[in-house]
């Protein structure tokens, strides 16, 4: 009975052995090495939303850091980001060649709802990870139709319908004026922003469009003027919501004004219009603005100004849109680590939709980034901030959209 106990232990422990191995096995797809992880990336680094390419700057040296302190799980990421412009067919063009010839891992944190529109159904066609799409657009968090598909920053569906309840609760008799972008982009806030407002989306007296060729919106501001709207929704790119603050502003009127979160920075947008006549404008925040002192002397704050200097200097401290590249970089850097050994595509979008209570130091405070397989949102509260001439100050609590 003894030996017999033997050759069974013996024969388990063989099996168990075997195994191992089997358990530890590599798994790669293309773009992935025992030392590399390949990932692609397109950015408007010229053209009418070229103020966002410090994004990809901003992410590409927060990747050297990492690679300096030895890379996730061993491997260094290797980032290709290419130029698109702005433009849908030259993003097609890029994604392409980085699939197909530089043979990318994923897509990350390609910028722009209609670039990233262009090349949504290819992606996935592909079963290419689009991870992190660097745009709020609604469409992102459809993981039935576009299961390669997902989104980081909060939804304008969320956003535009917390602006939305904010002027029924404080300004229910408001005329509402709204500039926007002629895209997916534009349209996307236009729409929810209608949503919010619900039986009272009559408040609404005056709509008006732009193209991103335009030269200005100067004519489009003074024909909502017109209109004897008291509220100004911007919903722009950069540039022209630059040009939409300042026109305002120089023409003498002095509506309640928006702007939505995606062209709030104070370096890229405020202060090129002219802080004086920004003063008031709200807006909706998720991340801790580098102008606003009461970050000043916190740990995490004082780290991205060190990271900043070190790795990235010739970024703008007062810029947020750089604050936004740390974080998305943060957030994938913790993805790749959940994938462990198992760097195939199918893994990196089931990690991504597994992402619990995610504390990252420089969203504000209480927020948590979550996912599951049904929820591709993984960002889904913000505060509302005023401008003061200097900085951004939050007031409220944080909110998240209902009936989404």
């Amino acid at each position: 009975m003894d030996a017999l106990r033997i050759v069974v232990a013996i024969l388990a422990g063989m099996a168990l052995c075997a195994a191992e191995p089997a358990a530890a096995q590599k798994k790669y797809d293309v773009g992935a090495t025992d030392t590399e992880i390949k990932i692609g990336q397109t950015m408007p680094y010229s053209g009418p939303a070229s103020a966002y390419a410090t994004i990809g700057r901003a992410e590409s040296a927060y990747f050297q850091m990492i690679n300096e302190q030895g890379g996730v799980n061993g491997r260094k990421i290797n980032m290709l980001s290419l130029d698109d412009g702005y433009s849908p067919p030259k993003t097609v063009e890029q994604i392409r060649r980085l699939v197909e010839q530089d043979q990318v891992l994923l897509i990350f944190q390609s910028l722009g709802t209609p670039s990233n529109t262009a090349i949504q159904k290819y992606l996935n066609a592909q079963k290419v990870p689009q991870l992190f799409a660097a745009t709020g657009a609604t469409k992102w968090g459809d993981p039935k139709n576009f299961p390669w598909t997902m989104g980081w920053q909060p939804s304008y569906h969320a956003e535009a319908v917390i602006y939305a309840k904010y002027i029924m609760q404080n300004k229910p008799a408001a005329k509402i004026a709204v500039l926007y972008q002629n895209d997916d982009y534009g349209k996307d806030y236009l729409n929810h922003l209608r949503l919010g407002l619900g039986a009272k989306v009559s408040m609404i007296v005056r709509e008006a469009s732009y193209e991103v060729t335009d030269p200005s919106v100067d004519s489009q501001i003074v024909a909502l003027q017109a209109s004897g709207a008291d509220t100004l929704f911007v919903f722009a790119t950069p540039k022209f919501a630059a040009q939409a603050i300042r026109k305002t502003y120089d023409i003498g009127w002095k509506p309640l004004e928006f702007v939505n979160t995606v062209s709030s920075s104070v370096a890229a947008v405020l202060q090129p219009a002219g802080l004086d006549k920004s003063i008031g404008i709200i807006t909706a925040q998720y991340m801790k603005d580098p102008t606003d002192p009461q970050w000043s002397k916190e740990k995490s704050f004082l780290d991205w100004v060190g990271w900043m200097k070190k790795y990235y200097p010739q970024g703008d401290l007062a810029d947020i849109l750089n604050v936004y590249g740390y974080s998305a970089a943060q957030t994938l850097v913790h993805v790749l680590k959940q994938c462990g050994d198992d760097l195939t595509r199918e893994n990196i979008m089931r990690q991504a939709a597994s992402i619990k209570n995610l504390e990252l130091p420089l969203l504000l405070p209480g927020m948590r980034i979550n996912t599951s397989p049904t929820d591709f949102y993984p960002i889904e509260q913000m505060q509302l901030g005023r401008f003061d001439g200097k900085r951004w100050v939050l007031f409220g609590e944080l909110i998240t959209a209902e009936g989404r």
